[in-house]
């Protein structure tokens, strides 16, 4: 099959990506695959492409919502019907999307992964031809992953609903352990496994040990051309590093979770097309944004994991041109650290606590509240139960991860609508409700698609061409509900909590110590790793991290940090390992002035690049002088 074609007609390319057409045709095959792919690899074509060139339709599992927002949109600027289920959805419109699935043309259906297993789609799952089941984000199925989510293990389930349907694995960031989990737990047959190393050539890692973290920032803003994203540990940073810039001319904004969903759009647009060249921001910005010609990502603290690490860095130099990523850190960060691994493991009593003070919360009678999604204010949660609202917030998320409640953010949910009767009845509702006969029809002529699905619009806009106020088009489509015309949903900009199980009894909600302290273990295993790579000042940054993915590379990157402090030795990499392989065991031995060690070695080492190795293993802590200020040993 020429894949081309379709390649061209939808997206616009004349050549795929490294590894992209080797994975397709693997999933045209049937075979169950997976694809290790780096953030910016292509990784979502994978799966569009199989699907447009085929028949039937392709569920795509993915736990990230705005990203999966972003990609229904983009697939139906391309003329591609997509549709997307998540648990900001009310019961009705999931139950039209599906059924648009089952009897419509659509050809891709996103789901969270708690919403794969309900009773909804189960049901509907047989009817549907669906010819590919991707998974996005397939670490999140393994314990060893460092984003794990139980809802993703029963996926597996979902395959025997369509036992010849294959499955398409993706990741940016697995280890060995997880690779092979993912296959185990998506019970792959015949497995395909394509990994496209995870080195990037072009890009600079650097660690700076740095007190005045905001100047060395202002520094390298000003020596980088180019667009930058600056990421903090938290929202109030992010403003306040912002502003620090923009007193300094360069032209930054701030984005975070918390800021209103037209805020965030404004934002990043001004980002995106450079109006604002630094974007400073925590976690939240950045997933699934396409801008290649990102020249540096700084991180102003280390993130929890190696994992995390390096996806954010990754965004730096999609173009292959040269980039940097920057970790900036001073050893109260390294503190702040893990004192932060240690709230994100509260108590187990205090977990339980936060999930029996939800139900009361929310008003909800043992047993009742599955699936539904109710606005979620923490701050005002945590007060009325005298619980501290970090602790609150890392019960929540230990409760997310185990499946039981899903938590979403400010995202963007704007007002909806669906006709929920037929062209003829409504027809006749105008005859005899000429009041409301002008607003119907121009609700009709500004939204297209009303009888099939839920719709979005905008009361402001409708206000204006029915030279109203917006508060009177609210009325309007309130009472139309009323009376069962249609279906209003109202915009919604708080944050969503939604029970994945109707309220349990104290006795049904088991959290098992084993478990608890297991994820704990791991959790603590990936700090460690992070810790390790910001300290360390002898390996090279970029066999660091992929070492830690499992990639055996030996050959240093020549442009990180440590890499540019052994050039100026002026020794080559190939001299520096051979002399280190020499003197270190002599080193570690016992205590040796130089010209001992100098007579040691064989007649073909040059003995002044000796002494620039010895020099750069002093500076950088390896190898230690004593109190002679003569004799010398291997530090460690």
């Amino acid at each position: 099959m020429n894949l081309q074609p379709v390649l061209l007609k939808y997206w616009g390319f004349s050549t795929f990506r490294p590894l992209q057409e080797e994975v397709i045709r693997s999933v045209l095959d049937g075979q169950d695959t997976l694809a290790l792919m780096p953030t910016g690899g292509g990784k979502s074509l994978c799966y569009q492409v199989p699907t447009m060139a085929g028949e039937g339709l392709c569920i795509v599992v993915t736990p990230l919502i705005a990203l999966m927002k972003d990609q229904v949109q983009n697939l139906k600027n391309r003329g591609i019907k997509a549709i997307a289920v998540h648990h900001g959805m009310s019961r009705l419109e999931m139950d039209i999307a599906i059924d648009n699935c089952v009897y419509g043309d659509v050809k891709f259906l996103y789901l969270s992964p708690e919403r794969l297993t309900t009773d909804l789609l189960r049901v509907r799952i047989p009817k549907m031809n669906v010819s590919l089941l991707a998974v996005d984000e397939a670490h999140c199925i393994s314990q060893w992953g460092y984003d794990f989510r139980p809802p993703y293990l029963r996926i597996a389930e979902v395959r025997e609903l369509m036992p010849k349907t294959p499955v398409l694995a993706l990741t940016a960031t697995a280890t060995p352990d997880v690779i092979k989990d993912i296959q185990e737990k998506l019970e792959f047959r015949k497995p395909q496994v394509f990994r496209k190393s995870f080195e990037r050539k072009n890009l600079a890692y650097m660690v700076l040990e740095e007190e005045d973290k905001l100047n060395r920032l202002l520094n390298i803003c000003r020596k980088v051309s180019g667009p930058g994203i600056v990421y903090a540990r938290n929202r109030k940073k992010t403003r306040e590093i912002a502003q620090f810039l923009q007193r300094y001319k360069v032209s930054a904004d701030f984005y975070h979770a918390g800021l209103t969903t037209p805020d965030r759009d404004k934002k990043q647009k001004a980002w995106m097309t450079e109006k604002a060249r630094v974007m400073v921001a925590t976690n939240a910005f950045g997933m699934g944004i396409d801008k290649a010609n990102v020249r540096f990502v700084v991180h102003m603290d280390p993130p929890d994991c190696p994992e995390a690490y390096f996806q954010e860095a990754g965004r730096a130099g999609r173009d292959g041109k040269k980039a940097f990523a920057v970790l900036l850190f001073n050893k109260a960060d390294i503190t702040d650290l893990q004192q932060h691994h240690e709230q994100s493991f509260p108590p187990i009593d205090f977990i339980k606590r936060v999930y029996f003070g939800l139900g009361n919360y929310f008003q909800l009678a043992i047993g009742t509240g599955k699936d539904q999604t109710m606005q979620f204010n923490l701050n005002d949660f945590s007060e009325n139960y005298a619980l501290n609202p970090i602790l609150t917030f890392n019960a929540l998320k230990f409760l997310e991860r185990e499946g039981y409640i899903a938590l979403s953010d400010a995202l963007s949910s704007p007002s909806r609508v669906f006709c929920s009767i037929d062209k003829e009845e409504l027809y006749r509702f105008q005859l005899s409700t000429p009041s409301y006969d002008s607003f119907v029809k121009i609700l009709l002529r500004s939204y297209s698609g009303i009888f099939t699905e839920f719709v979005k619009i905008n009361e402001t806009d409708l206000a204006k061409r029915l030279k109203i106020s917006r508060e009177d088009v609210v009325k309007r489509l309130q009472w139309l509900q009323q009376v069962n015309i249609l279906q209003y949903e109202p915009q919604n900009e708080m944050p969503g909590l939604t029970f994945l199980e109707g309220r349990l009894q104290e006795d049904q909600l088991r959290i098992s110590p084993e478990v608890y302290h297991e994820r704990r273990k791991f959790a603590k295993k990936r700090l460690d790793a992070i810790i390790h790579y910001a300290k360390r000042k002898n390996n090279c940054r970029s066999i660091t991290l992929l070492n830690y993915f499992g990639e055996n590379i030996r050959q240093r990157c020549g442009q990180c940090d440590v890499c540019i402090e052994r050039n100026k030795a002026e020794v080559s990499n190939y001299e520096f390992d051979l002399i280190l392989k020499e003197i270190k065991p002599v080193l570690q031995q016992s205590p040796i002035p130089l010209k001992g060690l100098l007579g040691g070695i064989p007649p073909s080492m040059s003995e002044e690049k000796v002494i620039r190795v010895v020099q750069w293993l002093i500076e950088n802590e390896k190898v230690r002088l004593l109190e002679d200020g003569i004799s010398m040993k291997w530090a460690e």
